[in-house]
């Protein structure tokens, strides 16, 4: 979630036990507080993915779990760079021997149906629904026909500057209604996009007018799937049948899939809508308002040129006598998982239901095994939210990496499965708690009895979690998973909700404006885990309960947020800060560390700590104002994309590293950034 976006309030009044408290009794059960937080400090630093584990190799726990696979130190990699200083620049800074440039900032076209961009923000409805959106955000580059040099850019929209979008801002008139031809800028601005690219001269281009290029908007028509489909909570107006959708909003982070399709996620969507009648179970704890959608985009609603109720969807106040009359359950059709072909321009976006309904952030796959099921990882990103995985019903297939219909393979493997919510024990372990109708809750009941089926249950996925007791975490945002072990990396962005009553020695910071990254290893049954703390965020002046990792200038950070293993095993990750103490040093970065590298003398894993930070290095600095977001690589790792959002006053040029001058005033454009290796190699390697 950019700090741009979302109101960033703590809906979860559960009660459920908080990482905090986990924390403190993890490491009083380890006998290693004695009163010293430098001792606290050093085990949960220095214990690894096996720190749980005793000398004899049992648990503590009653579960013992397989140990992670110890990396072979003879074919280690190494980082073939040097960290940079921070930067506060309007541009961009990358590590030496890099080169960067501008590649298809918001308003590009992408068809001969868009005019070119226009400087002073009077391109219209009609030129945005055909051209790139607005905050890039996450993406995926699939290869055409394998190549390194040929491919599309799948990517999504996060959310709009109003004040940019328009010339001169967004207006209202005096009856309080937005202007139809605004809002629908604005809608399609929002969502994701395909872009065809190629490698021409060295340089990456978009091409014109590429029939694979193409638009989701918060208005392009979508299929429901999985156990929703049908259901009576997502019939509308619309459809009456309950089986397809209009649009795809606030789409942050993102995923893919192993049958070669890209998978866009939901996030901030609840901010359109407005219910302003009695909010249903799900709508309160999800977040939808009841005075007016961020937008107003509702307030449009009976303009002479609305069509099929474009605007009036947005308000989902009851108003007919059943939910085909109005748009009651507009609200359900949003907060999934939304699958996308970006190889057949003829397919319709899949909103696959069964992978759970909230503030999606991510949806990592795990390594997929012939044999064993398919399962993706998956973060709400929202103060004290969860962590989720889906687990699929079928087996997984080698053929199906290369499927005739990719949606039908999606419908394989994501429509039918198991979805579980984590729960971290005080020991190093973890369960996860399956979302079904049998499943017991913490006051005696069971899911079924509070929600009726398993639709039920998907719509009402945080509650579902606040009932079987999962725990609540520090806005849990991207996973990543090691193609090297399997190991799962989850960043936690910050909680500025917790409060100063939490703090304790283990997890001192209340609130927790640094955030961290956890990682996990699943048992192979699904239904645990081992986890451990990889590195905590912090400015390198911090004090020891805030500098946990013993980072110094050339790589403190605070609030990880996009996250992606590259195939050879980097771990990289951007931020998005708002920490005064390191905003005064540096803006928003990427950063990279290879996790396989940091081990003890046994050769196990260990988290980042003073001794091994240095192999912890920033490589990439983006202009004042700016999240750095979304992460993709080609297939031969020379070519990394990063996405710049909301930048205060850039591009001024092509060059993603040239300074706006300040005496120039630039109208901000999300764009995404290439960096390229000097020399043709590899990046980030030596």
């Amino acid at each position: 979630m950019s700090r741009e976006t979302g109101d960033n309030r703590d809906r979860n009044h559960s009660g459920n036990l908080p990482m905090a408290s986990i924390m403190d009794v993890y490491l009083s059960r380890r006998s290693v507080m004695r009163g010293s937080l430098g001792a606290a400090v050093a085990m949960i630093v220095g214990a690894g993915l096996t720190g749980c584990f005793d000398s004899a190799g049992g648990a503590d726990s009653d579960t013992a779990l397989a140990k992670p696979p110890v990396t072979d130190p003879g074919s280690k990699l190494a980082l073939g760079f040097q960290s940079i200083p921070g930067s506060r620049t309007d541009g961009c800074v990358v590590a030496a021997g890099y080169s960067a440039y501008v590649l298809a900032p918001w308003g590009t076209p992408l068809n001969s149906q868009g005019n070119p961009w226009k400087a002073d923000g009077s391109n219209t409805s009609s030129d945005q629904a055909n051209a790139m959106g607005m905050h890039h955000d996450g993406m995926h580059f699939f290869p055409i026909d394998g190549s390194a040099e040929d491919g599309l850019l799948a990517i999504n929209f996060e959310y709009i500057d109003t004040a940019a979008l328009h010339p001169n801002g967004p207006t209202t008139d005096v009856d309080g209604k937005r202007p139809a031809e605004e809002v629908r800028k604005e809608i399609n601005a929002h969502g994701a996009g395909v872009v065809r690219l190629q490698k021409r001269g060295g340089r990456w281009q978009v091409v014109d007018n590429d029939p694979l290029n193409r638009r989701f908007t918060t208005a392009s028509r979508m299929q429901i799937s999985g156990p929703l489909r049908g259901s009576e909570h997502v019939k509308t107006k619309y459809s009456t049948a309950g089986t397809h959708c209009r649009g795809t909003n606030n789409n942050c982070g993102n995923g893919y899939t192993p049958w070669g399709t890209y998978l866009t996620c939901e996030e901030n969507w609840p901010g359109i809508f407005v219910n302003k009648g009695t909010l249903p179970a799900d709508q309160r704890r999800i977040g939808v308002g009841t005075s007016s959608g961020l937008y107003q985009w509702e307030s449009a609603a009976g303009d002479s040129t609305e069509v099929d109720d474009e605007f009036a969807r947005f308000d989902v106040t009851l108003k007919g006598t059943s939910a085909t009359d109005d748009y009651r359950n507009e609200a359900s059709t949003f907060g999934y998982i939304v699958e996308i072909d970006p190889y057949n321009s003829n397919t319709l976006a899949t909103k696959r239901t069964a992978l759970g309904r909230f503030r999606h952030e991510g949806c990592c796959p795990a390594l997929p095994v012939v044999g064993k099921p398919v399962v993706w990882y998956m973060g709400d990103d929202s103060n004290n939210e969860y962590l989720y995985k889906f687990v699929s019903t079928a087996l997984w297939e080698a053929a199906d990496a290369t499927p005739t219909d990719r949606l039908a393979t999606g419908a394989k493997y994501m429509d039918q499965g198991k979805l579980y919510v984590a729960r971290f024990n005080a020991d190093g372990t973890g369960v996860w708690l399956l979302l079904d109708v049998a499943t017991a809750t913490q006051d005696g009941s069971t899911l079924g009895a509070l929600y009726g089926d398993l639709p039920g249950i998907i719509l009402n996925t945080r509650g579902a979690g606040d009932a079987v007791g999962a725990t609540p975490m520090d806005r849990p945002e991207w996973t990543a998973v090691n193609p090297l072990n399997g190991d799962v990396y989850l960043t936690l962005t910050n909680n500025s909700v917790r409060s100063p009553e939490q703090v304790d020695a283990a997890n001192p910071r209340g609130p927790n404006r640094h955030g961290h990254i956890i990682r996990w290893h699943d048992s192979d049954d699904h239904s645990s885990f081992t986890w451990d703390i990889f590195v905590f965020g912090a400015n390198a002046a911090g004090s020891a309960d805030i500098n946990r990792s013993g980072l110094t200038e050339l790589n403190q950070f605070a609030s990880p947020d996009g996250m992606r293993f590259d195939s050879r095993g980097v771990l990289w990750f951007e931020t998005d800060n708002s920490e005064t103490t390191l905003t005064d040093y540096t803006n928003d970065q990427l950063l990279a560390v290879i996790p396989t590298d940091l081990v003890d003398a046994t050769g196990k894993q260990v988290p980042v700590n003073a001794r091994n930070q240095v192999d912890l290095r920033r490589f990439f600095v983006g202009p004042n104002g700016c999240e750095v977001t979304g992460i993709a690589f080609t297939p031969d790792n020379k070519t990394l994309f990063v996405n710049i959002q909301h930048p205060d006053n850039w591009p001024s040029t092509g060059k993603a590293t040239d300074v706006t001058p300040a005496e120039t005033k630039v109208r901000p454009r999300a764009s995404t950034v290439v960096i390229q290796r000097d020399d043709g190699g590899e990046i980030g390697t030596a």
